[in-house]
């Protein structure tokens, strides 16, 4: 099994496993912050962790006119649109189906990686999808219930299909370091929220920023789930396929779900341990038998 291959795939489930937790962050606050403006904070706590490591780092930059335009759309899409979506569509609905709609993300992921980079659809692939698919409904169930429920679906869909789109364009931008591409690409993403985060202070002057609370999501969803797993997870799409990494990416399910029941109080069934091993071996699968 090709080395690179097996590092790039623990750098992107590390990262998913990280992001699994933030459904349950972004539930616990989103109440308090308004999700325009905490995925705003999110970014401007993990931009500066990310320029401190850069640094640190002595980071060597170079930025070619060629890829300007896939940062700008890898800023507007997988970090800004998505990101607001996540956590709008968690807002209306819950963390489990925040967690169950965005498994549809490898199945956006497989096309967009055909539309794109005309990788090529084979049995391996739809097999470990169907597979993924069907641990992740194991897992989470179809929680569809709740007065705004179709509201928050909806842009669940939105998230899982921009941030689908990003992660296939990031093998475009293969020229450049994982860490310039989160950098860049959340200065983007930044710069277009903003014009309407500014529009409304009042409501973020309300915000308790003393509250623990606060401080611990804020440094969860901004430090870790942002700043160090997006690097991770830029890092490994270079060396891993789309279709892998989509089907890594649910591993986020696993954790959320886990962190759900064990901090939000959702439930938790039998069907999860059997849902996980039905990830597992699909991704398993996809990484052992994929051309």
């Amino acid at each position: 099994m090709n080395s690179n291959k097996v590092l790039g795939s623990i750098l992107l489930g590390v990262a998913a496993s990280i992001w699994g937790g933030t459904f349950v962050a972004v539930k616990m606050v989103v109440g308090q912050i308004h999700p325009l403006q905490l995925v705003w904070l999110r970014y401007l706590v993990a931009l500066i962790f990310l320029v401190g490591f850069s640094l640190i780092k002595r980071e060597k930059w170079h930025l070619k006119r060629k890829g300007l335009k896939w940062f700008i759309l890898s800023g507007l899409t997988g970090y800004a649109l998505s990101l607001v979506a996540q956590e709008t569509g968690t807002w209306f609905s819950s963390a489990q189906t925040g967690a169950v709609v965005t498994s549809s993300t490898p199945t956006f992921m497989v096309i967009f990686a055909w539309l794109i980079l005309k990788e090529k659809l084979d049995r391996v692939k739809v097999i470990s999808l169907v597979m993924a698919t069907l641990g992740v409904v194991m897992i989470v169930g179809i929680h569809l219930t709740g007065k705004h429920i179709l509201i928050g679906v909806l842009f669940l869909i939105l998230a899982a299909l921009s941030w689908s789109f990003m992660s296939v364009m990031i093998k475009l931008l293969s020229d450049y370091s994982a860490l310039q591409i989160t950098i860049v690409s959340t200065i983007v993403a930044m710069i277009c929220l903003t014009p309407f985060v500014m529009g409304d202070l009042a409501s973020l002057s309300n915000v308790n920023f003393f509250n623990p609370k606060i401080i611990a999501c804020l440094f969860y969803v901004g430090a870790l789930s942002t700043a160090m797993a997006f690097v991770m997870w830029n890092k490994g799409l270079t060396m891993v396929s789309p279709s892998v990494s989509g089907l890594i990416y649910l591993l986020q399910p696993i954790v959320g779900t886990l962190l759900g029941w064990l901090i939000l109080g959702e439930g938790l069934t039998w069907g999860f341990a059997a849902g996980t091993v039905l990830i597992l071996t699909s991704v398993w699968v996809s990484i052992r038998f994929a051309k």
